[in-house]
């Protein structure tokens, strides 16, 4: 009988544990669609690596730092302070594809969003015998915290970079 008895208590812990300590999935995933008209792609009717030149060249005139560029590829990010409290940085990544006589041009923008978060430091003191002592000591110590991250699937956005893109072809 008290087998059981413990037996069924433990069940019933092990039942709890698991109903309350289960976390809600992230279902972002399922936002997905998948369509063909997709915002992030263009086609030009110049090869990939003259449509990869024309992306650079506009990201430059935006203030973009180029942090990488090959005949296919560009990747580029800039900074923008809303505020004192937060950064934003956005990447920028191109991949330029043959498409029959052209180029197929994809573009990716990726968002990192920081903010100024204030903490506080110590310092602590241990000694034989006698314990432990913790100090809080002066300054105020802000960091840079990362709190989120995405893709840009603003369509108007992406619009405005190929158009401007397109200016740099000649």
């Amino acid at each position: 009988m008290y087998h059981r008895i413990t037996l069924l208590l433990l069940i019933f812990t092990l039942t709890a544990c698991g109903t309350f300590s289960s976390k809600k999935k992230d279902d972002s995933y399922k936002l997905e669609h998948f369509t063909p008209d997709s915002p992030f792609e263009q086609s030009f009717e110049i090869g990939p690596a003259a449509a990869c030149e024309a992306g650079r060249r506009a990201l430059l005139s935006q203030g973009y730092l180029i942090d990488e560029s090959k005949p296919d590829q560009v990747r580029a990010r800039k900074f923008f302070q809303p505020n004192r409290e937060t950064q934003v940085q956005l990447t920028f990544s191109l991949s330029c594809l043959a498409e029959g006589d052209g180029a197929a041009v994809f573009a990716n923008v990726r968002q990192l969003r920081e903010e100024l978060k204030a903490g506080s430091a110590s310092t602590g003191l241990s000694v034989t015998g006698i314990g432990s002592l913790s100090l809080p000591f002066g300054g105020n110590n802000e960091t840079l915290v990362k709190v989120g991250e995405e893709t840009v699937t603003d369509a108007e956005f992406y619009g405005r970079f190929f158009a401007l893109m397109q200016s740099f072809i000649r």
